[in-house]
Parts: C-alpha cells; sequence; structure tokens
C-alpha cells in the first residue's frame, strides 16, 4: 500500500522564562522528532514575541514554527508529546492543502 505524504506546519510557544540553553534544547528536540519521522521543509524561530492574551500569568513567548511533510500519524503525536512537555505553553498543528 502507497504511503500518503502530506504538509504540515506547527507553531509552538515555549516558556520565555527558560534558560536559552533549554529553549534551544526543546526547539532541537521538537524539530529532530519531526526529521526523523518526515522531512522538514522549513524551521522559522521567531524569538520571544508579545501574547495575545495570558498564558500561565505569562505575557511573553518564544515562537517556532516549523513547515514539514509526513504520513498522518505523526501530527497526532507531535500533539501529544506537545501536550506533556513541560516548558510548551501552546501548540498547534495544521494540515496543508495540496494544490
Amino acid at each position: 500500500m502507497e504511503k500518503i505524504i502530506n504538509s504540515y506546519e506547527t507553531l509552538f510557544v515555549i516558556d520565555p522564562d527558560l534558560t536559552e540553553e533549554a529553549t534551544k534544547a526543546l526547539v532541537e528536540k521538537f524539530t529532530k522528532l519531526i526529521a526523523d519521522n518526515g522531512e522538514i521543509a522549513e524551521v522559522n524561530e521567531w524569538g520571544k514575541r508579545k501574547l495575545a492574551y495570558p498564558i500561565n500569568d505569562k505575557n511573553e513567548g518564544y515562537y517556532v514554527l516549523v513547515n514539514f511533510k509526513s504520513e498522518g500519524t505523526l501530527p497526532s503525536e507531535l500533539e501529544r508529546i506537545f501536550g506533556i512537555t513541560e516548558g510548551i505553553m501552546r501548540s498547534i498543528v495544521i494540515r496543508h492543502e495540496d494544490k
């Protein structure tokens, strides 16, 4: 059976109170997870930005956007790991419609 590869993007917000090393470690952890199970097209680290509304009494977050291609099982696993990882304030995974 043929594997179906889809295009996705994920945006995750890291706690700004973490050290620079801890922030880099989280970015590397998730980019490695995506690269091991798919193909990364682009990684954009937006850095610290003001949040639209406070999350956990914080007004800033460290934003990272990753565009990637993978099978349909990776996004649900990514969301599960985002949810149990300390230091991740918010995350979302979106599937792009192929043109």
